[in-house]
């Protein structure tokens, strides 16, 4: 008899392959069998009517502080998740000096927009080394399971101290490959770096990646060569990611190990993806393993009054107000005279970036669900005013104030320059791109991208009416066996005996998100924006039943990945 066995289902076994209805058996933490008549268990969940699939694996997430103290590992744990990889962008907190934690806690505060006094109240230290941070997480147990990469911040702090932001030394360099060829022998599933100008720590400083000359990225990619595994993450600035092929070539060269790139599309340049696609093309025929990691949406703002940014926050008002408790700020902001002077007065000039997503009323639309990803220029608050008594930021100022003042405004900031998302369909089709970008765990006042694998499923799978659809099997393809493969997890991301018993059991007709709000539960209380989902009738990591109707169970089978990981058929 079987430990659990699943019945009735449309098996999607993330092959790509097309839905077949049947059973899956689970012994242990392996799938055992999959067919008609795969025997009786001693658990049984009836899945008719919904579809099974393996569950997701997210491998660009930022929960390198979470992991410390969430076992829920939630938004993913939440959205059909069993693996994520955190480590991303070149940000997290291992190798570490003492002397360097909170400077490590500002780059990633700034970064990933992570309340640094959420981060301080919640870190138990209890590492310096790589190898120390892995044995940390190896005593933990979440509701999925975790891998680690070792970022290029916190490697140049730890080597350099404050010359971390300078040009490495001959011996610098030495140490860091040497410290990252011992993080991948340990486990660490790659490493990452960012040369983003977009990146930068809470005091404006740009982050350590963007120092490090060729010399420095090939030593790294010899360390990588040298254990024979490991990931090359990098967010590069998307401008420069064609002059940036020549050094990721380089370092694909010399892994021979996938190179992978953050693209999006930016309104300076809206066709750029085009070219990076071509070279894309051209560095696969030529044998090197350089792929692009896309989103599933448009990288935006969501702005909100409690949020880290809204439209009005660089007015003098808003200086007076804004630190205010939510519901004596609330009381403030239904005053007439408050409504007229934030509405009118000129805000303060900050930067470029900020005045741009506070204050382009024709790129703002107020924000009702997932619908409004792919929203009609139409709906802009530019737009809206055309018709309408009311100024833009009047319109914006009003639907703040709608849901008991906690109304959401949408920015899209990337991969919304032509007003619809055909290029991602187009994107999502193309073999040399991978699926990422949801920043679970990170750009908690800004952004809800967590639940992206629920959005994808519901969305390109079911939703969209603006444009072509995904095919559900291959939505869950791009979520499940291809990015676990990715990162070398070959023992997951697909439904056959011998594998992972890592799946979800979905009600395609019941799945849905709630609408993205902020709450107080980071430590110290401080705010993230949180999506839960509807429509999971389980999620089970490891053999073991860690949600049944959209609620947890309190199981905590998810454990530290070290590691690539072989596929044991």
């Amino acid at each position: 008899m079987h430990d659990l066995v699943i019945r009735n289902g449309q098996i999607i076994d993330g092959s790509g392959s097309p839905a077949v209805p049947g059973d899956v058996a689970v012994d242990g933490e392996t799938i055992v069998a999959v067919g008609d008549d795969v025997g009786p268990g001693r658990r049984e969940i009836d899945a008719d009517g919904r579809v099974v699939s393996p569950g997701f694996v997210d491998t660009h997430t930022h929960y390198d502080a979470q992991a410390t103290w969430d076992p829920e590992l939630t938004p993913s744990g939440w959205h059909g998740v069993t693996s994520v990889v955190m480590g991303n962008c070149g940000v997290g907190f291992a190798p570490v000096a003492a002397d360097r934690r909170d400077w490590l806690i500002e780059l990633m505060e700034g970064v990933e927009d992570i309340p640094g006094a959420a981060l301080t109240d919640g870190i138990e230290w209890g590492w310096e080394t790589f190898p120390e941070y892995l044995d940390d997480l190896q005593q933990r147990s979440w509701v999925l399971d975790l891998g680690a990469q070792i970022p290029h911040g916190a490697l140049r702090a730890y080597v350099m101290g404050e010359r971390a932001l300078g040009d490495a030394s001959t011996d610098d360099i030495g140490r860091m490959a040497d410290l990252v060829q011992e993080a991948l022998e340990v486990g660490a599933l790659g490493f990452s770096t960012s040369r983003t100008p977009l990146h930068k720590s809470v005091d404006g400083e740009l982050v350590p990646g963007t120092f490090a000359t060729d010399d420095e990225l090939l030593a790294i990619a010899d360390a990588i060569r040298q254990v024979g595994h490991g990931v090359f993450q990098t967010a590069t600035h998307h401008a420069d990611v064609p002059e940036s092929f020549a050094w990721m070539r380089a370092v694909a060269e010399v892994t021979k190990q996938p190179v992978v790139f953050n693209l999006n599309q930016p309104d300076y340049a809206p066709d750029l993806w085009r070219e990076d696609l071509r070279l894309l093309d051209k560095a696969q025929a030529e044998g090197l393993n350089v792929l692009a990691q896309v989103s599933g949406r448009p990288v935006g703002i969501l702005e909100s009054w409690s949020a880290t940014v809204n439209p009005f926050m660089l007015c003098p008002t808003w200086g007076l107000i804004g630190q205010l408790p939510e519901a004596e700020r609330l009381v403030e902001l239904r005053r007439d005279d408050v409504r007229t002077a934030l509405t009118t007065e000129v805000p303060a000039v900050w930067s470029d970036f900020m005045n741009s997503v506070t204050r382009t009323w024709d790129k703002l639309y107020p924000f009702a669900g997932e619908a409004d990803y792919e929203p009609d220029p139409s709906a802009t608050c530019a737009a809206l005013a055309v018709s309408d008594p009311r100024t833009p930021a009047e319109i914006a100022y009003d639907h703040l104030m709608t849901e008991n003042g906690r109304g959401l405004l949408y920015f899209p900031l990337f991969n919304y320059s032509n007003h619809n998302l055909d290029h991602l369909w187009e994107l999502h089709q193309h073999p040399h791109t991978r699926m990422g970008l949801a920043d679970a765990g990170a750009h908690c006042g800004t952004i809800a991208d967590g639940g992206m694998p629920t959005f994808m499923l519901q969305f390109w799978a079911r939703d969209r009416v603006r444009g072509d659809h995904m095919p559900l099997e291959w939505v869950i393809h791009r979520q499940t066996r291809q990015t676990a493969e990715l990162y070398g997890l070959r023992d997951r991301g697909l439904i056959a005996p011998g594998l992972r018993a890592d799946l979800n059991i979905i009600d395609m007709d019941g799945l849905g998100v709630e609408l993205p709000h902020l709450v107080g539960d980071l430590p110290t209380g401080a705010n993230r924006y949180v999506q839960k989902a509807q429509g999971y009738g389980a999620t089970i990591c490891r053999g073991a039943v860690t949600v049944v109707d959209d609620q947890f169970t309190g199981e905590h089978p998810g454990r530290l990945v070290r590691g690539p990981q072989i596929d044991p058929r």
